[in-house]
């Protein structure tokens, strides 16, 4: 640090200079002491917080990037997996999506059904309410099992009146024709329906309810499309590609079967499928329909 006095320093001059009177005058001269040291600049510290905040807007960055690079893409489902588990390196508990678009035939049923995913997911659980439709013993049985409503005629007064939403309706033989005339206008456009081609008139509900621990139903909107959670970043790739394989085939299966009148062919088709992610685009996979 500099530092600096002053020195009052008496200069006596001639009484007389070039004619001119003058008296004693006194001056003040400033000098400087020598510099001891110089103080270096203290470098100011970064918090953990700030740094941690500055990383994540670096991933950010990098992740826009990826997502515009990848954006409208179509890629084999391995490649899509590792791109998008690279886009959510900030989110270690991101949730992997599976879209299947399908054409659906005019009055088409929406496509329903359920799945057992090889690796499940924590979304993958979804509650249901059961109803069953059967004679008195076997609606004893069902309701054993897990039946949330077990009867006859008795309930379809409740289910027009809304005072039961069922998420899943299983009839037997001898009772699907009666619920249909009941119930056909209320549960067909639903996908709730009893039929046989879905696997939902059933000689032992029982049975049928036992098997349903540990499955998820999935569905389509009104355009038909299926989305569903399909695993998290933290699964394996290998994980994530047995569970989409597996849904796909799944969905596949059910619109195969064609619908009455339908001159043999199937109203439902896939179209695309995409698998998408938290932070992720919506990337086409070109390998699995």
């Amino acid at each position: 640090m500099l530092s600096c006095c002053r020195v009052r320093i008496p200069l006596v001059i001639p009484q007389r200079i070039a004619g001119h009177g003058s008296s004693l005058l006194s001056r003040s001269i400033a000098t400087t002491s020598p510099v001891l040291a110089r103080k270096k600049p203290e470098v100011p510290q970064i918090s953990k917080k700030k740094l941690a905040a500055k990383e994540r807007r670096r991933e950010r960055k990098v992740a826009i990037k990826l997502k515009n690079r990848y954006s409208d893409s179509t890629l084999p489902l391995s490649e899509a997996v590792r791109v998008l588990r690279a886009l959510e390196v900030a989110r270690p508990e991101a949730t992997y999506e599976l879209v299947i678009k399908t054409n659906i035939g005019r009055g088409a049923v929406i496509p329903r059904g359920r799945i057992n995913l090889p690796v499940a997911t924590k979304t993958a659980a979804k509650s249901d309410q059961i109803v069953v439709f059967a004679e008195s013993r076997i609606a004893a049985a069902a309701k054993t099992a897990g039946a949330d409503f077990a009867g006859g005629s008795e309930l379809i007064e409740d289910i027009i009146e809304g005072k039961i939403r069922p998420t899943l309706v299983l009839a037997t033989p001898g009772m699907v024709k009666g619920v249909a005339a009941r119930l056909g206008r209320i549960l067909g456009p639903k996908g709730l329906m009893p039929a046989e081609r879905r696997g939902t008139v059933v000689d032992d509900p029982g049975a049928y309810i036992r098997t349903l621990k540990g499955s998820a139903q999935w569905g389509g909107d009104k355009s038909g499309t299926v989305r569903s959670a399909i695993g998290k970043t933290t699964f394996t790739d290998d994980d994530v590609i047995k569970n989409v394989k597996h849904f796909v085939d799944t969905v596949q299966k059910s619109i195969k079967k064609p619908d009455a009148g339908s001159g043999g062919k199937p109203s439902v088709s896939i179209a695309r499928v995409l698998l998408s992610s938290q932070q992720g685009p919506s990337i086409t996979l070109a390998d699995v329909v």
